[in-house]
């Protein structure tokens, strides 16, 4: 049966690749798009489901023992009748697979046969059934299934080949989450005036996994909590066997008081921070021969034979209309060693120079510099084990 099923895929393969085959067409009478009359017919046997990879999903729930997990950790039933937690929170995220945007769209699903089962299951909660756990589910409930969540992640990670721990980084970022509502808890106003919230995303760069998400008002600021949750991100990759591990964050996320322990602890620290004017006297006062040219590798890799730019039109634009235009000459970059005030050990700096020429219509007014700083730190005169990569800002002079 598999065989025969593999057959039927490599003919339809081999159908396309002889209808898509390169033809020296001649001047057409006709459109190539034309109507033609289609048969529908309901098969007794053979049945559809608009999202066809949903079945994959349970199964991968249940080799990767995430249903388990999320059963052994998550307590919100006081008795099953009929549902689990593991129901309930899988369902809800089935739905969002299939393309449900809203608890409601889950009664789309409870009324497709195909859909059920495709997930091995007699019925799955109705709206208001899972409107009603949701209520119950608090936020000790949302940490269970995070919890469970990451502990399947550590096995699934275990099958990795020796190369994929090397190293991992770990970054932290924060979004604005827009809403209409006026009536649920936890809104604010953003420092942009957006109403809604502000929540904060822990993730593992290497796979673009979310590691922790964490909802928080939307007046909080960008690191609010996000030094507590590295600090819970880096125990699954400890436990995953990563060899070493670099938090990273932009300026909003620079956790100068946690650096000397993350130090200590041998993790490593890619971070932003706003120029301050100590830091950027510092660069300032450097001298030329500190300062090396930055060659940036280009963007994508030509595969093919490189094509001629095209006309820049927003340039032509900008110089048409006589506004001012920012143009990047050269960058060049620098270090300094540097100790935050709240640090007891002493870390390296690296200073990024641009030189832009600022003209205006056809003509050049001046040169400016933009000095951005990415300080890589060594807390003590050894290898370094631990470093701080750090944009601390931009700030301009004629």
């Amino acid at each position: 049966m598999h065989t025969n099923r593999h057959q039927k895929v490599a003919r339809r393969k081999q159908r396309m690749a002889h209808r898509l085959r390169p033809i020296r067409w001649t001047a057409q009478p006709a459109p190539m798009l034309t109507a033609s009359k289609i048969h529908y017919d309901v098969s007794t046997r053979t049945r559809g489901l608009v999202a066809g990879g949903i079945g994959a999903m349970p199964l991968l729930a249940q080799q990767t023992g995430l249903i388990d997990a999320i059963d052994a950790h998550v307590q919100v039933l006081k008795r099953h009748l009929p549902y689990h937690e593991s129901d309930h929170v899988l369902g809800i995220a089935y739905n969002v697979l299939s393309g449900g945007t809203c608890l409601q769209d889950i009664e789309q699903r409870r009324q497709d046969e195909v859909y059920l089962d495709a997930l091995g299951a007699q019925r799955i909660p109705d709206p208001t059934t899972a409107g009603d756990f949701c209520r119950r589910f608090d936020e000790a409930s949302l940490e269970a299934v995070q919890t469970a969540i990451n502990e399947t992640r550590v096995r699934v990670w275990q099958t990795q080949p020796a190369p994929f721990f090397d190293e991992a980084f770990i970054e932290a970022d924060g979004t604005l989450a827009e809403t209409t509502g006026a009536c649920k808890a936890g809104m604010d106003i953003a420092y942009d005036g957006t109403w809604g919230y502000h929540p904060l995303l822990v993730s593992l760069a290497n796979t673009a996994e979310p590691l922790y998400v964490v909802n928080r008002s939307g007046n909080r600021p960008w690191s609010d909590g996000a030094a507590a949750r590295s600090d819970q991100a880096l125990a699954p990759c400890r436990d995953a066997g990563f060899r070493r591990v670099t938090f990273r964050g932009n300026t909003d996320f620079t956790q100068m008081g946690h650096m000397d322990r993350w130090d200590a602890a041998g993790v490593r620290f890619v971070f932003g921070s706003d120029a301050r004017a100590h830091v950027t006297h510092v660069a300032d006062a450097l001298p030329a021969a500190a300062w090396t040219p930055l060659q940036r590798p280009a963007r994508h890799a030509v595969q093919t034979t490189p094509r001629a730019r095209p006309a820049n039109v927003k340039e032509t634009v900008v110089i048409e209309r006589g506004f001012k235009n920012l143009r990047l000459e050269a960058e060049a970059v620098a270090e300094f060693p540097y100790q935050p005030t709240v640090c007891a050990n002493t870390y390296r700096m690296v200073v990024l120079r641009k030189n832009i020429s600022v003209e205006k219509g056809d003509q050049r007014l001046f040169d400016e510099s933009a000095i951005s700083f990415i300080s890589r730190t060594t807390a003590r005169p050894r290898p370094p084990t631990s470093c701080l990569w750090r944009t601390i800002g931009v700030t301009r002079r004629t």
